[in-house]
Order: C-alpha cells, then sequence, then structure tokens
C-alpha cells in the first residue's frame, strides 16, 4: 500500500510539471480555453453515450448484441469516410468559430433524442442518435485543427495541440468511465439522458465564447460529390511531400491505436482471465500515457514546429508494446491477473502497466507533431481540407487495421501475438517517419 501511494503521489507531481506552463498561458486565455474546454466535453459525450449503448445492447437486445456492438463502431465511424470531404470545405469556406457552434447545436439536439431513445428502449432511435454523432465529430476535426492557428501565435501551436490531445482523451476516458458506472445505476437509461443533455448544454456554452475566426476561403463553392471531393482533397495532400508524409504517419498510428484498443478485452478476458476493471485500469494507463505525451511534446520541442520526436517516439512505441507483450506473454487463466489487486500484486503486472504507459506517452510523443505539420505547412485557404484528408485517411487505415485483426484471428494468432507483429511492422514506420525529418 505504500509503495502504491508512493507511485500515485510520484505520477501525479510528474503530470503536473508537465501540465503547469500550458496552465499558465493557454488554459487561462480566452484564445484557447473555449476551444479546448468545448471539444473535451464533446469527447466525453460522445463516449458516454457510446459505452451506455453498447452495454445496453449487451445486456438487454433480445438478439444480435456482438453484431450490434460491431455495428455501433462502424455507424460511429462510417461520417468520417462518407462526409470528411464536405467537412473540409465547409469549415474552410465558412466562419469556423460560428459553424462550432453549430455542431454543438446538433450536438445537444441528438442527446434530446437520444433520452427519447434511452426512455423509450429503442434500438433504432439510438442508433440514429450514434451515426448523428458521428457526423457531429467528422465536422469538428477540421473545424478545430483549422482554427488553431487562427488563435494561436507558430511557438504555441504545439502547446496548443498537446493540450487539445489531452483533453480529447481524457474526454474519452471519463465518458467511457461514466457511461458504464451510469447505465448500470437504477433508472440508469434516465440518468445517462439527463447527464448528456447538461453535458450537451455546458458544450454550447463554452463554444459560444471561442473567438471569431477569419474565413479561410471567402466564397468558397461547396462541392457535395463526397466521393470526387474526398480523392481530390488527397491527391492535394499528396501534393505537398511534408503534409502527405504526415498524413500517412498520423494514418498508421490511428491503425497502430486500434489494434491496441481491440486487443485490450481479449487479453484481458482470455489470457489474464480478468474482470472489466482491470481492462479499465488498462485503458486508464493508456489514455494517461497519451495525454501526458501530448503535454510533454510543447516542453520537449520548447515550441519548435519539428518532425525531431517523431522517429524516436515510432521506435518507443515498437520497443514498449515488446516490453508489454513480454510481460504478458505467460499469463494464463489458471495463473492470471483475475482483478485489479492481482494484477497490482505481481512484479509482470507493474512491468506491464508501466510499459503500456510507457507506449502510449510515445504514441503522444508522435501524434503531436504530425498535427502541427499538417497546420503548418498547409496552405492557409486549404488547412480545413487538409485535415479532411488526414481524417479520410485515418478512417482508411483504421478499416485496413480492423480487417487485419479479424484475419489474424481467424487463423488463431493470439493478442500478445498481433501485438508483437504490430509492433514489428511498426520498426519499418519507424524508418519510414524518419524521411519526415530530413524533408522538413
Amino acid at each position: 500500500m505504500p509503495r502504491n501511494y508512493c507511485n500515485s503521489l510520484a505520477m501525479r507531481c510528474c503530470i503536473m510539471r508537465i501540465v503547469e506552463p500550458a496552465a499558465s498561458s493557454l488554459l487561462a486565455s480566452r484564445r484557447f480555453l473555449p476551444l479546448f474546454a468545448s471539444q473535451a466535453l464533446g469527447a466525453v459525450n460522445d463516449n458516454l453515450f457510446k459505452n451506455a449503448l453498447v452495454i445496453l445492447v449487451v445486456y438487454h437486445a433480445a438478439h444480435g448484441g456482438p453484431e450490434l456492438v460491431a455495428a455501433a463502431g462502424g455507424l460511429f465511424m462510417l461520417p468520417y469516410i462518407l462526409l470528411s470531404a464536405i467537412a473540409g470545405q465547409v469549415a474552410d469556406g465558412y466562419n469556423r468559430a460560428r459553424m462550432l457552434v453549430l455542431t454543438k447545436w446538433l450536438e445537444l439536439g441528438l442527446m434530446i433524442l437520444g433520452a427519447v431513445g434511452f426512455l423509450t428502449g429503442s434500438f433504432w432511435v439510438l442508433f440514429t442518435v450514434l451515426f448523428g454523432l458521428g457526423v457531429q465529430a467528422t465536422f469538428v476535426g477540421p473545424l478545430k485543427y483549422g482554427i488553431l492557428p487562427n488563435h494561436l501565435a507558430e511557438n504555441e501551436l504545439v502547446r496548443g495541440n498537446g493540450l487539445i490531445e489531452a483533453g480529447t482523451f481524457g474526454g474519452i476516458l471519463a465518458g467511457t468511465i461514466a457511461g458504464g458506472i451510469l447505465i448500470g445505476l437504477a433508472h440508469g437509461p434516465l440518468i445517462v439522458a439527463a447527464t448528456a443533455i447538461l453535458i450537451g448544454v455546458a458544450g454550447l456554452m463554452t463554444a459560444a465564447q471561442i473567438p471569431p475566426a477569419e474565413i479561410a476561403e471567402p466564397g468558397l463553392r461547396i462541392n457535395w460529390n463526397s466521393i470526387r471531393q474526398s480523392w481530390l482533397m488527397v491527391r492535394g495532400a499528396r501534393a505537398n511531400r511534408v503534409v502527405w508524409l504526415s498524413i500517412l504517419g498520423l494514418s498508421w498510428f490511428w491503425a497502430f491505436g486500434a489494434i491496441f484498443l481491440a486487443e485490450f478485452p481479449v487479453l484481458a478476458q482470455h489470457d489474464f482471465g480478468a474482470n472489466n476493471q482491470v481492462i479499465t485500469l488498462m485503458l486508464a494507463c493508456f489514455v494517461v500515457g497519451i495525454g501526458g505525451g501530448s503535454l510533454l511534446t510543447a516542453r520537449l520541442l520548447h515550441g519548435d514546429i519539428s518532425a525531431r520526436l517523431v522517429p524516436r517516439a515510432a521506435l518507443g512505441l515498437s520497443v514498449f508494446t515488446i516490453i508489454f507483450v513480454a510481460a504478458t506473454y505467460n499469463v494464463t487463466p489458471a495463473t492470471g491477473w483475475h482483478d485489479v489487486g492481482s494484477l497490482l500484486a505481481a512484479s509482470p503486472g507493474d512491468m506491464a502497466l508501466a510499459a503500456l504507459m510507457a507506449t502510449a506517452l510515445c504514441g503522444g510523443l508522435y501524434s503531436v507533431p504530425l498535427y502541427v505539420l499538417i497546420q503548418e505547412f498547409s496552405a492557409a485557404s486549404h488547412r480545413s481540407r487538409m485535415v479532411a484528408a488526414n481524417n479520410i485517411m485515418n478512417a482508411f487505415f483504421m478499416v485496413i487495421g480492423s480487417a487485419a485483426i479479424a484475419g489474424l484471428a481467424a487463423i488463431h494468432l493470439t493478442a500478445p501475438q498481433i501485438l508483437l507483429l504490430a509492433a514489428l511492422i511498426n520498426l519499418a514506420v519507424a524508418w519510414f517517419v524518419r524521411r519526415l525529418t530530413l524533408d522538413q
């Protein structure tokens, strides 16, 4: 117990030292705080709703629970493929601050409709809302990443992006945990519905405080042919070598992360014989690591816009994933970490959690500079469309990653073996992204 307390205290002190310089400036500024709070609350609401729906489906659907859970993930991601091209044009052609407020009105409306779905038990309504939240998230991405350079100085971009990433992943964790807890309470659907509406109102109020932003390309005519426009955006991104390499690097990162997160439940249930608390602890370590790495990026780069951390962070992703696999490889349900207590009591358990957090920390160090490079090296008039091209490629890579997981599972590869294979492939990616530092 004293050791765990000391470890926890040391981690809190470390995080405070990382956060302090950012909190003392940007988080106290109206240029940044409303955007930060608005997007963090949006991440909470998305994942509160999504996890509550998944648990409701698993425990209360009359049939087809696993298939409906898989469909839920696909429904949320589908708008990224279908509508990112439209979202990028809207973000470049209209006032981004005003459009962010409109997305918050959409979120609030969806949460009110979601309340109807929860209270009536209608999965049709709930899945419609989930698709709507995917649409809303698709439009928010190009808006929030496009507006940052409007309100931040060049030497603040790395810090601002780091805080946005940390806030997003913190919101994902908070929403996921809250959704699982609240839906299990007496009158859970009512509590989830009320909480989601209140968060939606708070998000709308914070978004209304975002300062106006200059329109990137006034008079832009929206091309509603999403397929053709997606191709044109990706082709435009390929013409800019730094932007294109950054997009490819980020797309692999999201595929790698999707593989990692998909294997958490499999690893915990099949290899550890663990309960849901162990999965939550692993997710918490992952999110804290990503957030810490995102914030640490600004301190290591000292505000410079540079890719110099990216190859080392990519190498760290592989090294710490291999350590994580080594720490968990011989664990079986018979000798496994059945609960949080048994996991923390075993020395390999401590090593596994530390390696998991270090892997995620490297993920933050890897991704934040790439987002900043896309913002900085894109033409100001096309910045949001380059972010949209990134979202299209991210979704494409995540679909490939999901298909790869299904294929590897079909030939009976275990979760540790799949993670090890991903780590080895990532070594080649580390060499590839080294080209980005040379080009820059």
